[in-house]
This record gives C-alpha cells, structure tokens and sequence, in this order.
C-alpha cells in the first residue's frame, strides 16, 4: 500500500487555491521530490500531511489515515523538518534532541541522541548552544531532531537551504541511507541538481500538479538540438526524441568520414521545468 495518498487534494486561503485537485501515491522507501517555485504550493503540501492545515477539498491518508482527525497516531510515525529550523537556541544539540525525544517517548533515548549526534557529525559540539552554530550546523540539529523516533515518513520542507555544496551532498547521502533503511521520504526543493537524487518528482506550480514521473522520464519531455557540420555545411535540427532524430540526421551523409563532429544538446530540467510553468501559464491566459 502506498505510505502517502491524496485524492484530489485542494486548499482555498480565501480567494487563493493554494493547491488545486492533487492527486498522488508514494510508495514505501521511495524518495519523492516536490519541485517548483516559491508559492506553488509545496509548504501547503506538506503541512496538509502533518495534520497542521484542514483541506477544503478531496482527502489525505498517511498510513492510511486521516493526519487531521487521527493526529495522534499519525505523528507517531512521522518525522518533520521545517524550512526554517525550529529550534531552542539557547539549548545545545544534545539537549534539543532529548526536548523533541520526549514529546514521543522513544525507548533507549540516550542511546538515541548518541546515535543521531554520530549520524549528524555534530558530536564535537554536542554542548554549545544552537545560537552559536552556522545555518547548516542549525539544519542538521533540525534533521536530528526529526529522526530522535526513527519515523516511517520523513517530511523534509526546503532541507538544504542556504547550507553549502559540501553539506549538501552530506545531507543527500544521509537521505538516501535512511531510504534504503525503509524510511519514506518527501522533500520539497527548488534546487534542479538535488531533484535528480528523487526517485520520482513531482512539478508543482500554482498549486496544480504538471507532471509526476521520475527524473529521467521528466528528462525526455526536453528537445534535443543536434548540429551536423560536413566540411562548411552545417544542419541543425530539433526533434523531441534524439534516438529517432540522430539517425535521420545522419541518413544524409551516410556516415562519411567527412563528418567530422556531432553537437548533441539536451534541454536540463530546470528548462523543461520551466516550459512546463509556461505552458500552463499561456493555457491560463
């Protein structure tokens, strides 16, 4: 059974749809990516599975329950790191963890935080206040923070903002480690290089869904442009699948040892992100 189920989810701010008929699965150990800009819906998203903002419309299920009316049990399962970290700054790591880890009540918690300390590379400064810490040393108190009662599902809202390329990669391989543990994990991002690491993404823009798929399948909704050169004769041409365009490009010169190079450009997924939020921009209008 999927982990994660929303039928036709829909949240209305007034006169603003926030998200308009969401309809998805994510299964159980799967990495799935929210992608899209700042006000497409993302955070609302996510706080719909936490039980933290009632729909207006259609249903959520985590575990198959309602996060709303079933809070309780729902939470006991779920991890969630905010965007901005929402921490005691006057507290060391060590003591946020233990304040997090009692609200649930785990077993062993001292081994517990121990653990999470190791896991977060935090251990050298287990006892300095959070005031005293870096934007991305206060992200992996955070992420600890979620972890302290090993959650099923792990709701992660922008993880890596703000945070460098280094510790970016360090957090992306803690994600996938706890994947292949058999945690589910959703993450909301606008980074286009972090999206590749998802199993599946999914577009979101204006609170509507565009497309869900895996990233390379995303990938081959871009146009490839192939640039033929023979001697002083150059062909451009464009077509939506390149291994179907290459060889009828190549037909013309029979593979002649004359044609000395092949430019072979494919479209990345931030432009195929970005044709998708323009065609339903001029679908709108």
């Amino acid at each position: 059974m999927p982990v994660i189920e929303l039928d036709r989810l829909a949240k209305r701010y007034g006169r603003i749809e926030a998200l308009r008929s969401i309809t998805l699965a994510v299964e159980p150990g799967e990495i799935f990516g929210l992608l899209g800009p700042n006000g497409a819906g993302k955070t609302t998203l996510i706080r719909s599975l936490t039980g933290s903002t009632r729909p207006t419309g259609g249903s959520v299920r985590v575990f198959g329950l309602d996060p709303v009316r079933d809070s309780r049990r729902v939470r006991r399962d779920l991890g969630y790191m905010p965007q901005a970290p929402a921490l005691y700054e006057d507290l060391s790591p060590r003591d946020n963890i233990r304040f997090f880890g009692r609200a649930h009540n785990p077993a062993n918690l001292d081994q517990r935080i121990g653990e999470l300390l190791d896991f977060s590379n935090l251990r050298q400064r287990e006892r300095d206040p959070v005031y005293t810490f870096s934007g991305g040393m206060k992200q992996r108190v955070s992420l600890a923070c979620a972890l302290v009662h090993k959650p099923k599902v792990l709701l992660l809202d922008e993880p890596t903002a703000g945070v460098d390329p280094r510790l970016r990669v360090e957090f992306w391989n803690h994600f996938r480690e706890l994947a292949r543990a058999g945690t589910t994990l959703l993450i909301s991002t606008h980074q286009m290089d972090e999206a590749l690491y998802c199993d599946r993404l999914g577009i979101l823009c204006d609170g509507e869904l565009l497309a869900c798929d895996t990233p390379k399948n995303l990938l081959h909704l871009g146009r490839t442009r192939i640039h033929v050169q023979r001697a002083e004769e150059s062909i451009i041409e464009t077509d939506e699948i390149y291994s179907e365009a290459l060889p009828r490009a190549l037909q013309p010169f029979g593979l002649d040892p004359a044609v000395r190079r092949i430019e072979i450009e494919r479209q990345n997924l931030e432009q195929i992100v970005l044709k998708l939020i323009q065609s339903k921009g001029r679908r709108d209008a």
